[in-house]
């Protein structure tokens, strides 16, 4: 309240001290130019280039209100462009993750085109197209999207390459990851992509190959990394043992690719078990009994145990002594049990081979004890129970058998 009195003393002091000057000397102006002639006093003067400037800004502020206003109006205007843009990008984005393909690539398009940097909606565009099987517009979507960013061309070729292997082009994949790879050896997108794209396309020499620049550039998590290395030695093995119809061959080559592991990888169980397994199939019997023994006294395996139970080696009696050295330290383990039973089968001691299964039973039900428990039973002559064993294998191969339904028996 007092600063409003002391601003009115001040305006009332002022005004009275313009009176006084004004009452004083009015002063006098002379504008002669030419024939112009303008004379007038020195505060009628100074009144008129008040007025005149007070004319000059409500004009400028009506011009920009027009402006500003128009601006709000009309479509065309830059504001209600990048409004449209804007708008454009939140729908495209909302329909390509709910799955409007037309809709999501006709709005991304359209806030591509518009955007000084385009890259993530001509990509999203793309695969919108894409998914609605439009490759080539999908394709056209990507080139343009070089053109306006050139620099993002690893970006845009990892999402052509997504996109081809989407479309089941994975051929196509293959040369641009490649290519890719060649100019861009260290890019971790690059090495995940290539690796998987190896996988599905079965190319398990490949992805051994990458084995080394994966873990380099630490592309996967370690125990991601040693799983895949040693699912791929695995596959490596499965396939080396089909590329040659005959059987002998099959084993050579088999035993090339056994050979071309490190000893490290030639005692991990999983690999010798696909190794043991394909000279099984192989029909390669006594080399693979050999190769399970060796590993199992290295290393005792539960896998690798069971396996060595359906392998004939050379001598079926020493085969079942060796398997029965194991049982001291692992009595409970029913897969050693049930090749301690499969292995009584072989040497003709049926009623051992009875309670050997009787006992993996015991431990644990499973449907290849229950097959083999069955089939003893029947040969010697308990129908009854080999039929139970035989309907509580089947549950346990798959626990829907059990509630699928049956026709109701007829009345004779």
């Amino acid at each position: 309240m007092k600063r409003l009195y002391v601003i009115v003393f001040l305006v009332i002091a002022a005004t009275a001290a313009l009176g006084l000057a004004i009452a004083e000397h009015s002063g006098y102006v002379l504008v002669a130019y030419k024939s112009f002639r303008y004379e007038s006093s020195l505060w009628a003067t100074l009144a008129l280039i008040a007025v005149l400037w007070l004319l000059i800004w409500g004009i400028k502020a009506l011009v920009e209100l027009v402006m500003a206003s128009t601006g709000v109006v009309n479509p065309w205007s830059r504001r209600n462009r990048s409004r449209r843009v804007q708008v454009a990008i939140e729908h495209g984005q909302l329909d390509l993750a709910e799955g409007r393909w037309a809709s999501a690539q006709r709005h991304l398009y359209r806030a591509a085109e518009a955007e000084r940097q385009p890259l993530l909606y001509y990509l999203g565009a793309a695969r919108a197209a894409n998914e609605q099987g439009n490759y080539e517009e999908s394709d056209h979507l990507l080139e343009r999207a070089l053109e306006r960013q050139p620099q993002a061309e690893l970006a845009i070729a990892l999402s052509h390459a997504q996109l081809q292997t989407d479309r089941g082009d994975t051929d196509g994949a293959l040369v641009t990851l490649q290519a890719m790879h060649e100019r861009h050896p260290h890019n971790v997108q690059t090495l995940r992509q290539l690796h998987r794209l190896y996988q599905q396309r079965g190319d398990w020499s490949a992805v051994i190959r990458l084995l080394p620049e994966l873990r380099k550039d630490k592309v996967l998590p370690a125990t991601e990394l040693a799983e895949l290395e040693r699912r791929a030695w695995g596959e490596n093995l499965s396939l080396a043992a089909q590329r040659e119809e005959d059987g002998s061959v099959g084993v050579q080559s088999l035993d090339r690719a056994w050979q071309q592991l490190n000893s490290a990888q030639r005692q991990e169980p999983p690999l010798v078990l696909a190794y043991a397994e394909q000279l099984r199939q192989l029909g390669a019997q006594v080399q693979a009994e050999e190769v399970l023994r060796t590993a199992l006294k290295r290393r005792y395996d539960s896998h690798l145990a069971r396996l060595y139970g359906l392998v004939r080696g050379s001598d079926p009696a020493r085969q079942l002594q060796t398997a029965e050295g194991w049982l001291k330290d692992h009595p409970n383990d029913p897969s050693l049990l049930l090749t301690l039973g499969r292995l009584c089968l072989q040497t003709s001691l049926w009623g051992k081979a009875r309670d050997y299964l009787e006992s993996s039973l015991r431990v644990q039900r499973n449907p290849e004890a229950c097959a083999e428990l069955a089939r003893l039973l029947a040969q010697l002559g308990d129908t009854e129970r080999s039929n139970q064993l035989f309907q509580e294998g089947l549950g346990l191969l798959d626990e829907r058998l059990l509630a699928a339904p049956l026709p109701v028996p007829a009345r004779v």
